[in-house]
């Protein structure tokens, strides 16, 4: 399996300007002007963190790390305020990023399985195609499978994406056990030796117990086929629900291990710092960012990119 890296650092800071807008134009206008950074311009600072969706114990948190680097500096200038705190945003996003070994690990899997859960509407399907797409470019043979069989339109609409992602996807008729798309998904790339599965499933509601415990039937199924799979579990979050996301990732992770984060529509919310929530309390890292509707718009995450980004550092263009 061949990984790939699809960056573009003009694009994520467009995506991410409404966020910049609520977090960082905030701080500068807070601090703009100030001769000095006193106790209660970091506690106004605090406040714009917690508005920013940074939760008021991460928040404080952030506050309190600040205050003991500033306690022997001299500098308390607003561009030294700014960098401190990119790089305490750096380290919370900094979950556990893929060592040399691991992603060489991933290199010698094939096929390697990729299962993809979510609650509905937070841009499952649209994210599927988006890294089915990526996956294809870098020179993988891709299959999809469609395990999400409660609704025809789900597969309708992953039937479309992987036509415009260049794969093959597995499908069956509405209502057929869904386990058993994954499994017959994951002997069809086993038999055929594609590099890449990716296998959607239900966009199923936290609160329901059944549907929740039909990822562990899934997850079964493809073990039966391939032993150790699926390699990675993905969670697909949408940006503009806030806090929200976090409760579904709590719920989630009382049900299966996912792997990594996958967080949608980023362009289109003011709720971006909800990232720095679920990577503090999770320890999940973000693996990729969607900022726009284009097929390519799905963005590899790196943490100091995102964060440059969300600052607007031009000297990364």
């Amino acid at each position: 399996m061949k990984l790939f890296n699809n960056l573009n650092f003009n694009k994520l800071k467009e995506g991410l300007s409404k966020t910049r807008n609520k977090l960082v134009n905030n701080i500068t206008e807070t601090f703009t002007g100030k001769a000095v950074i006193d106790e209660n311009t970091l506690n106004e600072l605090e406040e714009i963190l917690i508005s920013s969706d940074l939760s008021v114990e991460l928040s404080g948190k952030i506050i309190t790390n600040l205050k003991t680097h500033l306690k022997g500096e001299k500098d308390r200038t607003l561009t030294n305020i700014l960098d401190l705190l990119k790089n305490e945003l750096m380290q919370i996003l900094k979950t556990d990023e893929d060592s040399t070994e691991t992603k060489n690990n991933k290199e010698n899997v094939s096929p390697y399985v990729i299962l993809i859960v979510g609650v509905n509407g937070v841009g499952k399907t649209t994210t599927i195609g988006k890294l089915a797409h990526n996956f294809n470019q870098a020179g993988n043979k891709v299959i999809v499978g469609a395990a999400d069989t409660f609704r025809v339109a789900a597969n309708e609409q992953l039937d479309i994406w992987a036509k415009r992602a260049g794969v093959e996807i597995i499908q069956q008729n509405k209502g057929t056990d869904p386990s058993s798309v994954a499994f017959d998904a994951v002997r069809k790339a086993v038999d055929g030796k594609y590099d890449v599965v990716i296998i959607d499933t239900a966009g199923r509601l936290h609160s329901k117990v059944n549907l929740m415990n039909e990822l562990i039937k899934i997850k079964r199924a493809i073990e039966k086929v391939l032993p150790g799979a699926p390699h990675d579990t993905y969670l697909v979050l949408d940006a503009n629900v806030g806090q929200n996301a976090l409760i579904q990732a709590d719920e989630f992770a009382k049900v299966i291990q996912t792997t990594g984060l996958i967080l949608t529509k980023l362009d289109g919310t003011a709720k971006g710092g909800t990232i720095f929530q679920i990577c503090e309390k999770h320890n999940v890292p973000v693996k990729f960012i969607g900022v726009g509707e284009k097929i390519n718009d799905l963005q590899t995450f790196e943490p100091k990119l995102f964060v440059d980004a969300l600052f607007n550092n031009n000297e990364n263009q």
